[in-house]
């Protein structure tokens, strides 16, 4: 089957050239085509695309806004950038966009960008991973810093919201994300977890342990150095000696 893709830019001439050059690769299949941010997002609903080619200057609400919403769970689509002059965007969406492309695109551009999508098709974490950076500089140009957390359930990857997460318990080799009701795998090592949520919520308040301290219910004395966390969701965490002093200083301001 063929990668089904949406064509997203405001100018029609731009999507019909778009589309054009996209019917001559075999492995591409034009499921449909969007003006703007809203029809976009229809679109993406109705049609669950495999690829967007997406345009981030449009108006009444650009690329970003699309980002921003793309479905968390499910078929998680491939997005190539699309943009005539945004500089700066082509800079931030070097770490995310799976390619950007340059208007007007020249033909090898267009041709590595589909490549890429082949093959990143047989990866869906690797995707997982990518949408999840770009959303997270999406709500950055928004004025909003929020982290996107990979989660794997069974075969299906799904995006959380950083504050969605209640906390991230190691056992052994495996990473579980707790939140408000289910448990789902993390994709990333507690340490690597850890960086990338540096200057947040969240706290290391064991080897085991990440919690957000956003979602503490209670503290409990259990000795005089060790101390008992109890979440909105009612799970219970124990609190290291070495950990206590800061976890205890952070929920008393």
């Amino acid at each position: 089957m063929g990668l089904k893709t949406l064509i997203v830019d405001d100018e029609p001439v731009a999507r019909r050239v778009l589309r054009e050059e996209l019917e001559e690769f075999g492995e591409i299949e034009i499921a449909g085509e969007a003006q703007d941010s809203t029809s976009a997002l229809s679109a993406i609903g109705l049609l669950a695309p495999d690829l967007i080619f997406l345009d981030l200057q449009m108006p009444g609400g650009g690329g970003f806004d699309v980002i921003r919403k793309l479905p968390a769970a499910g078929n998680i689509p491939m997005v190539v950038i699309v943009t005539a002059f945004d500089q700066y965007a082509i800079q931030a969406f070097e770490a995310g966009a799976i390619d950007y492309l340059l208007k007007p695109i020249g033909r090898d551009r267009l041709a590595q960008a589909v490549d890429r999508a082949l093959k990143l098709r047989v990866r869906p974490l690797a995707v997982a991973e990518q949408l999840a950076s770009m959303q997270g500089i999406a709500e950055s140009s928004g004025a909003r810093t929020v982290r996107r957390i990979v989660a794997r359930s069974g075969e299906e990857y799904l995006l959380l919201n950083a504050d969605e997460v209640f906390a991230f318990e190691a056992d052994g080799d495996l990473v579980w994300i707790v939140t408000a009701k289910k448990r789902y795998m993390a994709t990333q090592s507690l340490k690597a977890i850890q960086e990338r949520l540096q200057n947040t919520s969240f706290r290391r308040i064991h080897r085991g342990a990440l919690v957000n301290i956003d979602h503490v219910r209670k503290m409990s004395t259990l000795s005089s150095q060790r101390w008992l966390i109890t979440l909105s969701n009612s799970q219970e965490f124990i609190v290291s000696k070495r950990q206590a002093g800061n976890i205890r200083q952070l929920l008393s301001w």
